[in-house]
C-alpha cells in the first residue's frame, strides 16, 4: 500500500477537477480518480460535462445557430447569401477538436498543479481507504487523509424506449449524429431535451417534444416560460405537454413511438428519437456496501451545507449531492471542499446559482419566481423591459425576449432576476453579482451602464421596478 494522499478525488467533472487543483494549490499531496475513456480509447478528464454534455452541445448550438441566423435572417441586415447548407460531419468535427482542446488542458492543469491523474474506477471502502482498479484490472488500496466524492451522473433511461444505436439515443448519442434526420421526436421538454430539438430543427428536422408534465418549465419564471414556448414554436419545435411515452418499437432503421395524452392512445413514427428525461447521480459505484455513507433513496449521497458526508473526512460534491445538477454549481462545492480542508470557511451560497438553458433566445434566471414567491407569501414588486425596446438588440436584429426583476416589497431586496433574450447567460451573471452583494433594485437603478448595450436592458427593468424606466412607459410614477 503506497503511502497515503491528503486527498483523494473520485471523478474528474468539473466537480471533482476543481477540488483536485484547488487543494494541490493550497499545497496538498492530491490523486484524481477518472474512468471515462475518449473515443479512442484513451483516458480524458473533465467528465460529462467537457466531454458529452455542456461543452459539445454548446459548440453544435452555436455553430446551428450561426448557420439558421445565416439561411433565415442575414437578408434583414443586407446580406445575401446563396448555395448554403451546412456540413454535418464537420460541425461534429469541430466540436470534437474542441472538446479535446479542453480535456487536454485539464491534463495540463493537473500537471501544473501536483495533481497525481489515475485512470480507472475509485471506490471508498472506509474513510481513509480507497480501491482503485486501473484499465487492466489491477486492484489497489489508497490511502487518504480525507476523500472528495465527485463521481458525477448518468442519463436516465426508461424502459418503454430502450436505447438502440443512431435510432434511439441519449443525449450523447444526440451529439454524434453525423446527418439531420427528417424527422426527430425527443422524450423531454426540459433543458437538455429544448436544446437538442434546438440544434436538429435549425439543420431542418422536423421536431417532435414529447413531455409528460402539463406545464412547459415548471421551473422558470411562468411569463418567461410562456413567451419562450411561442418562440421555441415558431421555430419549429412542436412541443406536446402532457405526454406519457408508452412504448417504443424499432424496424428498418426507424422508430415508432406510442404515447398517450388527453385524447388517449397516439402514435409517432421518427427516424431518430432522443431521451432526455433527465439524469441520476451515479453513485453506486463509488461507494463499497459497508463504506458507511448516507445514500437517500434517489442516489443521492446525503450531505451537510458544506458537502461533508456522516463519515469524518470524507465529503460528497457536484450531481452527486443535493441541488441543481450544473457544472458551476459543482465547481464552487469543490473549491469549498478543498479550501474547507486546508482550514479555510467558505461558504457557497445555494440561493444565488445562475441556471441557463442555451436555446434562442437563451432563458436565464437566479433566485425566486414569482410563482414561488406567491406560494410562499412573499410580498415582491416587479419591472420588466423587452429586448424590443433596446437599441443595441435591435440594431442586432435579435430583440425577442425580456428582463424582468422581482424585489422585496418592502426592503427593495432583489429575490430573483430572469432573462429571456440574446446573451441571456451572460446577462444573468450582472444579476447574481448584485444579489450576492445583497443589493436592491434601485441599487441597479442607480449603477451606469454603457449604451448601447443589452445591458441597458437589466438597467431599465430595475428602474421599472419603481416606476422610473427611462425608455417605456411606467404604469407605476412618482
Amino acid at each position: 500500500m503506497s503511502e497515503p494522499y491528503d486527498v483523494i478525488v473520485i471523478g474528474a467533472g468539473p466537480a471533482g477537477y476543481a477540488a483536485a487543483i484547488r487543494a494541490a494549490q493550497l499545497g496538498l499531496n492530491v490523486a484524481c480518480i477518472d474512468s471515462s475513456l475518449g473515443k479512442d480509447g484513451e483516458p480524458v478528464l473533465g467528465g460529462t460535462c467537457l466531454n458529452w454534455g455542456c461543452i459539445p452541445s454548446k459548440a453544435l448550438l452555436d455553430a446551428s445557430h450561426k448557420y439558421a441566423d445565416a439561411r433565415d435572417h442575414f437578408a434583414d441586415v443586407g446580406i445575401k447569401t446563396s448555395g448554403l447548407e451546412m456540413d454535418v460531419p464537420k460541425m461534429i468535427a469541430r466540436k470534437d477538436e474542441v472538446v479535446a482542446k479542453l480535456t487536454s488542458g485539464i491534463q495540463s492543469l493537473f500537471s501544473g498543479n501536483g495533481v497525481t491523474p489515475l485512470s480507472g474506477t475509485g471506490q471508498l471502502l472506509k474513510p481513509g481507504l480507497v480501491s482503485f482498479t486501473d484499465h487492466q484490472g489491477q486492484v489497489s488500496e489508497l490511502k487518504a487523509k480525507h476523500v472528495i466524492l465527485a463521481p458525477g451522473s448518468v442519463a436516465v433511461e426508461i424502459p418503454p424506449t430502450p436505447l438502440v444505436e443512431n435510432v434511439v439515443v441519449d443525449a450523447t448519442g444526440a451529439l454524434n449524429l453525423q446527418a439531420a434526420p427528417e424527422r426527430l421526436a425527443v422524450i423531454g421538454a426540459g433543458v437538455i431535451g429544448l436544446e437538442l430539438g434546438s440544434v436538429w430543427a435549425r439543420l431542418g428536422s422536423q421536431v417532435v417534444v414529447l413531455e409528460a408534465l402539463k406545464d412547459f418549465l415548471p421551473m422558470v419564471d411562468q411569463r418567461i416560460a410562456r413567451d419562450a414556448q411561442r418562440l421555441l414554436k415558431s421555430q419549429g419545435l412542436d412541443i406536446r405537454l402532457g405526454t406519457l411515452v408508452t412504448g417504443s418499437s424499432v424496424g428498418n432503421g426507424k422508430v415508432s413511438i406510442a404515447y398517450q395524452d388527453a385524447d388517449g392512445d397516439q402514435t409517432l413514427d421518427a427516424d431518430v428519437l432522443i431521451v432526455a428525461v433527465g439524469r441520476r447521480p451515479n453513485t453506486a459505484a463509488a461507494l463499497a456496501a459497508d463504506c458507511g455513507i448516507a445514500v437517500d433513496d434517489r442516489g443521492f449521497i446525503e450531505v451537510d451545507d458544506h458537502c461533508q458526508t456522516g463519515s469524518a473526512g470524507v465529503y460528497a460534491i457536484g450531481d452527486a449531492v443535493r441541488g441543481p445538477m450544473l457544472a458551476h454549481k459543482g465547481t464552487e462545492e469543490g473549491v469549498m471542499v478543498a479550501e474547507r480542508i486546508a482550514g479555510f470557511k467558505p461558504e457557497v451560497n445555494y440561493a444565488c446559482i445562475p441556471n441557463v438553458i442555451y436555446t434562442h433566445p437563451e432563458i436565464a434566471w437566479v433566485g425566486q419566481t414569482e410563482q414561488e414567491l406567491k406560494a410562499a407569501s412573499i410580498e415582491y414588486k416587479t419591472g420588466s423591459f423587452p429586448f424590443a425596446a433596446s437599441g443595441r438588440a435591435l440594431a442586432a436584429n435579435d430583440s425577442d425576449g425580456m428582463v424582468k426583476i422581482l424585489a422585496d416589497a418592502e426592503t427593495d431586496r432583489i429575490l430573483g432576476v430572469h432573462v429571456l433574450g440574446p446573451q441571456a447567460s451572460e446577462l444573468v451573471a450582472q444579476a447574481v453579482i448584485a444579489m450576492e452583494f445583497g443589493a436592491s433594485a434601485e441599487d441597479l437603478g442607480l449603477t451606469m451602464f454603457a449604451h448601447p448595450t443589452l445591458s441597458e436592458a437589466m438597467h431599465e427593468a430595475a428602474l421599472s421596478v419603481a416606476g422610473h424606466a427611462i425608455h417605456m412607459v411606467n404604469k407605476k410614477q412618482r
